[in-house]
């Protein structure tokens, strides 16, 4: 077994977002009439890393509305995203377990999106077998829905997204000591040969972009990074959280129809890819709008490089 991390960042505390009082009254004046109801109550989403405004508004008639918005001025970068998450929601297929897009806005130098409301949780942390279980299920009917990926959307594929990646193992070697790093670096290097197929991948499968309802069905949701590659990427990248948990992810690989036929080395090469993305970008500065961010990137980073080393025989050292 692969020995677990204590996870570093308070979870589902960790945004640092916008609040219904942030927003200017115009735009909440045109969010109200959009959901045809005046907003009496608003319950801010802390889990996340992104500050951009994303609640749930409770509305005089009692419906829920799910709404995210940012300004595309001040944040235009979280609002192009969401732009972005409400093009691709709209091209999902019906049976992709996903909330689905209800409507969007541009008032103001604001750009707003509705999104299905969904009673619901995000998978307990630590991680359960039970939850993995329903989250994997989630990704099996997502992969076969989305394969092949939607037309119109035009996708990058994985390995063209990821392609500056490899290079991360150049600041990884000159910065921490890990042994074994020159061989990890050779797998990331190789990774575009593994990745290829024709599913759309979510690519930022974790707990807070899982929602599990009452009845125990797990939802994917936040798509705003999509690519085309095999279809059992985004299965193993969910196995990160898992992994640093103590779950035993190995048995998963094992069994799971997921993972049927996926060579160990096309494993090894996706694990060593993330590992210097994840460690590079937990060593780059804290931004002020995302405080848990680091921390966060960093346990993924620490976490896969042990699992990659259990999987390959090699002493772990220690990213220092």
């Amino acid at each position: 077994m692969i020995p677990p991390r204590p996870y570093p960042v308070p979870v589902g505390r960790t945004s640092r977002r916008l609040e219904w009082a942030h927003l200017p009254p115009a735009v909440r004046a045109a969010i109200e009439r959009r959901i045809g109801t005046p907003v009496t109550e608003a319950r801010s989403q802390t889990s996340g890393f992104t500050p951009g405004f994303a609640s749930v508004l409770l509305g005089a008639d009692g419906t829920r509305h799910f709404v995210k918005a940012a300004s595309t001025k001040a944040q235009r970068m979280f609002a192009d995203s969401y732009r972005e998450e409400a093009r691709k929601l709209a091209s999902l297929p019906p049976e992709v377990p996903a909330p689905r897009l209800r409507w969007t806005l541009d008032v103001e130098d604001w750009f707003a999106i509705g999104i299905e409301h969904v009673e619901g949780r995000a998978p307990r942390r630590p991680w359960t077998q039970e939850d993995l279980d329903l989250a994997l299920d989630m990704l099996a009917v997502t992969g076969e829905a989305t394969t092949p990926a939607p037309d119109g959307l035009r996708l990058n594929t994985f390995a063209d997204e990821l392609a500056s990646w490899p290079a991360y193992w150049d600041y990884l070697r000159a910065t921490f000591v890990l042994p074994h790093g020159d061989e990890a670096a050779a797998l990331a290097a190789g990774f575009a040969d593994v990745v290829h197929g024709t599913t759309m991948v979510h690519t930022d499968v974790r707990d807070d972009n899982i929602l599990i309802t009452p009845e125990g069905r797990a939802l994917l949701c936040d798509w705003n990074w999509p690519v085309v590659g095999a279809p059992w990427l985004d299965s193993l990248l969910l196995l990160i959280g898992p992994c640093g948990d103590g779950l035993d992810v190995e048995a998963v690989i094992a069994q799971h129809p997921s993972f049927a036929g996926v060579p160990a080395e096309s494993i090894d090469r996706v694990l060593a890819l993330v590992i210097g993305y994840f460690l590079k970008s937990g060593d780059d500065p804290v931004p002020p709008t995302s405080p848990h961010i680091r921390d966060h990137q960093r346990w993924q980073g620490d976490v896969v490089w042990d699992w990659l080393c259990h999987r390959r025989g090699w002493e772990t050292g220690e990213p220092a």
